[in-house]
């Protein structure tokens, strides 16, 4: 009985390239950005005429053909190399998903050529402040007033609003027929009258900036609306799916790059006659730190591969889990790769003091570690809801 390829020829290939590609540029080229208050502009342009920002969409439309399997893995190999892309989670992964799958033509042709490209972004705003992570308490709402759809609302922590060039807005219409309020996707360009936006104050050192909306009588065209206004949840978790998987493939790029540092200095680092690696209070937390990203990685590629085979209940199950793997293995071996610098681990010089602030968004957004043992207890494991 032959071995099950875990990866393929193909995909090891686009690994090393995107390896290559990241060594190029480095944590310290992510540093100095953050420093100097600008973006990622060089990095982005240069993975986008790669082809690696598109991989996950359609050829037609100028993507590579792929699906999330590719994308999770450009960001994971960009992350192990210490310069990760979070728009990459946002802008191909969730907007250029929901699109491909449920746009319109004129829909798809206008934005997922410049999404594949890097030419255009797009955010993504679900989160609210009173809602949290209770996507069925959000208040954000689209009235239609004649041939036109009428939002009002409030978003907060939204990602690289200041540079896309649009926002997927999720908001709720009322069922005509049941009078309740359903889940429907809404494409709002940037400058659109009454579409506010606002920084966020973060502790959090990132090229990406988080804002709060405010949607003040924001009118758009028929035409805004993505897919089915009867469609609700499915059109919805079509992105947040794919979300999950790319936020474990941040987690566990940014795991391997703390580890990575970790290995080396305790190679290296010589107190007494061995180099502390040799001593196993150092060589076991760091084994098991492994251990615990490549089992993630496992339910990660797992989730990858039942998504793009449209397998969109187990993608759920499996997504969700994907996440909270990653963000677990993630925030134990940054906190352990620190621990084994000792001093020299809260330094600028090695740089990984402030990846534990960076480690734990992995374990709040888009979802809580909380809320998806929630899930898994309901949908996995049948028990009660508590709520």
């Amino acid at each position: 009985m032959s071995n099950p390829v875990i990866e393929t020829e193909e995909h090891r290939a686009l690994r090393d390239a995107v390896a290559a590609l990241g060594k190029r540029y480095g944590r310290e080229y992510v540093a100095t950005v953050v420093a100097e208050g600008k973006h990622t502009d060089e990095l982005w342009a240069e993975a986008a005429g790669l082809g690696y920002l598109g991989v996950n969409l359609p050829e037609e439309y100028g993507g590579g053909g792929g699906g999330i399997v590719e994308l999770s893995l450009v960001l994971e190999e960009l992350g192990a190399a210490g310069c990760p892309l979070l728009m990459l989670v946002v802008s191909p992964a969730i907007c250029g998903t929901v699109i491909a799958r449920f746009g319109t033509e004129e829909q798809k042709r206008t934005w997922l050529p410049g999404l594949a490209d890097g030419s255009r972004k797009m955010a993504f705003g679900i989160t609210e402040p009173d809602a949290g992570s209770n996507s069925h308490r959000i208040t954000t709402t689209a009235r239609k007033d004649g041939d036109e759809w009428v939002l009002n609302g409030r978003k907060v922590f939204i990602s690289g609003v200041d540079i896309a060039d649009a926002t997927l807005i999720v908001g709720r219409t009322e069922d005509a027929r049941t009078g309740r309020l359903k889940p429907c996707l809404f494409i709002v360009p940037r400058d659109t009258p009454g579409f506010g936006r606002s920084p966020i104050a973060m502790e959090l050192a990132a090229p990406e900036k988080q804002f709060e909306l405010t949607l003040d009588e924001v009118r758009l065209p028929a035409e805004a609306l993505v897919g089915d206004e009867d469609a609700g949840l499915l059109q919805l978790f079509t992105g947040l799916n794919p979300e999950r998987i790319m936020t474990a493939a941040f987690a566990l790029g940014m795991g391997r790059y703390a580890l990575d540092r970790a290995v080396d200095y305790a190679r290296t680092r010589q107190v007494w006659k061995e180099p502390i690696g040799a001593h196993q209070a150092i060589a076991h937390p760091l084994a098991q730190a492994h251990i615990e990203l490549e089992l993630a990685r496992l339910m990660m590629q797992k989730a990858a591969h039942l998504y793009d085979a449209g397998d969109d209940m187990a993608a759920g199950e499996a997504a969700n889990m994907a996440k909270y793997a990653a963000a677990e293995a993630a925030v134990r071996a940054v906190d352990q790769s620190v621990h084994t610098l000792g001093g020299n681990g809260l330094t600028q010089e090695y740089g990984l003091a402030s990846m534990i602030t960076a480690a734990r968004v992995a374990r709040i957004a888009p979802v809580s570690r909380e809320m998806i043992l929630n899930f898994v207890s309901h949908q996995s494991l049948g028990l009660p809801k508590s709520y």
